[in-house]
């Protein structure tokens, strides 16, 4: 390490990608600052799946065997339309060592990946990032000073006493949305913000459903998605009316604004036309109607709601600084590949940056790096916007015609090929390896 260096790299977000990010730096031998503007892990769960990819990539730290000795294996999924079903897609068809997604809650995914890694140092702000030299300068201040700075109209700047810089030869940004605005002059942002809500909810007890198996009812009136959980649990998530049309009044310059905002449109316990009441009964009647599954609904005992959008870095490397996750690439959550994305940018990015630290690779080897989780980025953002365009309301002949058209690939070979994006095996880094028993 450089003498007047306090790290070989410094990252920024102790979430998931963040975490497994540092821990794989470490293991390479590289020593990593962690910092995180959060004073406590988040206590919510946002994503649950994690695809046959990552779990072929998280296999030699020993992360993948943690995950899957608390995970729910899903091999299928089933369409259907009513009391129709309209086919399935089988993972466990699939030519991988996973031949599945492993279903678990986000904290158990950041236990298991943060193992041997350094620990974040909570509480933290990053204000500015300044490249100097072979050296990024990392001026940081205690999280609440940034959050009044930031969000009240004529605010004092930051408790300079309290401000305080470390110094790395790079600074990967793994902070989600809100690290962002670390980034935005360095590397252009195309961003499009969606005009459709969901409302969501984890519920216990679901026994009767079935354990190995994700359920997706397309409704005239909307997608409603059941997702296994561990212990008889399932994630719901349904299109909602209630919450789209309110979504749509925002106009362009909240939408901008809500671009730099932590989480897809932040999950909210609330609406704009109701408390979390009223997000709940949403909930329980599209799960009601959409189903026809009337002790399904009655499990619902709270719902939250969010919004979704599609941000694409044009480059996710400017210099001595990286980004990397969803403050990168922030896809729609529909389709569950948000943060797979983010945990394959880390687990590729860290032999080669380690690599690059020791003079055993150039940044060339960066630039290969930056091209491939871009392309899949990519392919990643086009396939959440089918998922989204399929699961939104239709016109009766529109819906009659949709569900004929996916009842027939579903039907087809082309399944096979369904299933494999689904599974994320088009990503880039997705490696391809014969199926081998679990």
């Amino acid at each position: 390490m450089s003498t007047h260096c306090d790290f070989d790299v410094i990252v920024v977000g102790a979430g998931p990608t963040g975490l497994l990010l540092a821990s794989e730096l470490q293991r390479h031998g590289i020593s990593v600052g962690l910092l995180e503007r959060r004073a406590d892990p988040w206590p919510g769960t946002r994503a649950i799946g994690v695809h046959a990819p990552v779990l072929a990539a998280l296999e030699a730290s020993g992360a993948t065997e943690r995950i899957l000795s608390e995970a729910t294996r899903v091999t299928r999924g089933i369409a259907r339309s009513g009391e129709r079903t309209l086919g399935e897609v089988r993972f466990n068809r699939l030519r991988t060592r996973f031949p599945f997604v492993a279903t678990v809650p986000q904290a158990v995914t950041e236990a298991a990946v943060a193992t041997g890694g350094p620990d974040p140092l909570r509480g933290r702000g990053v204000v500015s990032l300044a490249e100097e030299g072979d050296r990024v300068v990392v001026t940081h201040t205690p999280a609440a000073a940034v959050s009044l700075a930031g969000s009240t109209p004529g605010a004092p700047p930051p408790d300079t006493a309290a401000t305080g810089e470390l110094t790395a030869r790079a600074v990967v940004v793994a902070a989600g949305a809100s690290g962002r605005g670390l980034v935005s002059g360095l590397m252009r942002v195309a961003a499009t913000e969606y005009p459709d809500r969901y409302l969501m909810a984890d519920i216990a007890g679901a026994t009767a459903q079935p354990a190995d198996t994700a359920v997706i009812h397309l409704d005239q009136s909307g997608v409603l998605e059941s997702f296994p959980l561990p212990h008889g649990g399932r994630r719901l998530v349904a299109w909602d009316a209630g919450i789209a049309a309110a979504g749509t009044a925002t106009g362009t310059a909240a939408a901008r604004q809500k671009l730099s905002s932590p989480g897809h449109a932040a999950l909210a316990a609330a609406g704009p036309d109701g408390g979390a009441d009223d997000l709940t009964g949403r909930l329980r009647r599209a799960v009601a109607s959409r189903t026809g599954d009337e002790g399904l609904a009655s499990l619902v005992s709270h719902a939250s709601s969010f919004g979704i959008r599609r941000v694409l870095l044009r480059r996710m490397r400017a210099g001595r600084i990286i980004a990397i996750g969803d403050t990168a690439h922030e896809v729609s959550p529909i389709g569950g590949q948000g943060m797979n994305l983010g945990l394959l940018d880390a687990a590729t990015l860290a032999p080669v940056l380690a690599r690059c630290l020791s003079g055993d690779a150039t940044t060339r080897d960066l630039d290969r790096w930056e091209r491939t989780r871009l392309a899949s980025a990519r392919t990643a953002a086009r396939l959440a916007h089918l998922n989204t365009s399929l699961g939104r309301p239709r016109s009766a002949v529109s819906h009659s015609a949709s569900t004929r058209l996916l009842g027939g690939v579903l039907g087809s070979p082309l399944e096979r090929v369904a299933a494999r994006a689904y599974a994320m095996g088009f990503d880039r880094d997705a490696a391809t390896t014969p199926r081998g028993p679990r």
